[in-house]
C-alpha cells in the first residue's frame, strides 16, 4: 500500500500550482539553458552545462515527487474530527511542564518545520496530540525520553 499524504484542499492546491509550474514553466526555462549552454561548445569542460543539467535533474525529481504526493493525497474533511480536538485543519497551543507555550500547526511531512511551529501528523509529536481537547495532557515518546504537553487552545483555520 502506498502512503498516504494527508493535508488540506488548499495544500492539495498549492501542490498541483507548483507542479503545473514546474512543468509548463521551469522544465522549459531549464530545457532552454541546457540548448544554450551546448552552443558554447565542448561539453566535458562546460560548467553552465553541468550546471543546466543538474537544474534539470532537480526539477524533474520535484515533478515526481508531486506527482506522487497528489497521486496519494488524502484530503482532510470536517466530518474527519471534532471542531474541539486537535485536528490537521487547526492551529493549536500547548504548555510544557515548565509553563513554556507554543503554538503550532499541521502540514504535509514535505512542509514541516517544528521550530516554526509547523508540524506533520506522521511526527511523534503531531501523531500524538491528534484527536485530543483542551485542557488534556497529552505524553508521548521522543528521543530524549516522555514529553508531556497540556493542550490550551485550539483554533480552526478558515476554509
Amino acid at each position: 500500500m502506498a502512503k498516504e499524504f494527508k493535508m488540506t484542499a488548499e495544500n492539495l492546491e498549492n501542490y498541483k500550482q507548483e507542479l503545473e509550474y514546474l512543468k509548463t514553466v521551469r522544465a522549459i526555462e531549464v530545457a532552454e539553458q541546457i540548448k544554450e549552454a551546448r552552443s558554447f561548445g565542448d561539453l566535458s569542460e562546460n560548467a553552465e552545462y553541468d550546471e543546466a543539467k543538474n537544474e534539470q535533474g532537480k526539477v524533474y525529481s520535484r515533478i515526481a515527487e508531486l506527482e506522487n504526493i497528489i497521486a496519494h493525497a488524502v484530503v482532510i474533511t470536517d466530518d474527519m474530527y471534532a471542531e474541539d480536538e486537535v485536528n490537521p485543519r487547526c492551529r493549536f497551543a500547548v504548555e510544557d511542564e515548565d509553563g513554556f507555550q507554543e503554538e503550532y500547526r499541521f502540514v504535509g511531512s514535505q512542509d514541516a518545520n517544528p521550530l516554526e511551529g509547523r508540524i506533520s501528523d506522521e511526527s511523534p509529536f503531531g501523531r500524538a496530540m491528534l484527536g485530543h481537547k483542551v485542557g488534556e495532557v497529552v505524553e508521548f515518546e521522543a528521543p530524549v525520553g516522555v514529553i508531556k504537553y497540556k493542550i490550551v487552545s485550539i483554533n480552526m483555520i478558515e476554509k
